[in-house]
């Protein structure tokens, strides 16, 4: 996971995750770049843009690279790849084709909302992003209460 909003909250498994990558598949090049200068680490493997709109297409070139044996790190911008950021495609096909896969926990702007929050912790529901118009975010949240 990279940090959401704090850069001393990336954890020591990430930076050396970006150090040793062979790839590093990023939801945006850019904000890698900038993350790793605040970090102080320099991204050895060579970067691909891996986002919503081409994470299906890539999954596969990517996992081919695994099985060479590369090692492919994928980033969001902020938190963790899967939680309503792009992964969740490699991770599926990973899976599928029986290869390995980890994470570098880190922040998680789901749990600290309901760590924060003063509910109850031992049962949530998470149900990701909400409709941004009013109307449908509303009618949206009337589904939940039935």
């Amino acid at each position: 996971a990279t940090p959401i909003g704090n850069v001393g909250d990336a954890s020591a498994r990430l930076v050396a995750f970006l150090e040793r990558a062979d790839i590093v598949a990023a939801e945006d090049t850019r904000r890698l770049f900038d993350l790793a200068r605040r970090l102080g680490v320099y991204v050895n493997g060579r970067v691909v843009a891996y986002h919503d709109h081409n994470e299906r297409d890539k999954a596969d070139g990517l996992l081919d690279q695994v099985e060479t044996g590369a090692t492919v790190l994928v980033v969001s911008d902020a938190g963790m790849p899967t939680i309503n950021d792009p992964g969740l495609a490699i991770v599926r096909r990973a899976i599928e084709r029986g290869l390995p896969v980890t994470c570098a926990p880190g922040p998680s702007a789901v749990l600290d909302a309901l760590a924060l929050s003063g509910l109850p912790t031992d049962r949530f529901c998470y149900e990701g992003f909400l409709p941004r118009k009013h109307a449908e975010r509303v009618q949206y949240l009337r589904t939940l209460l039935g």
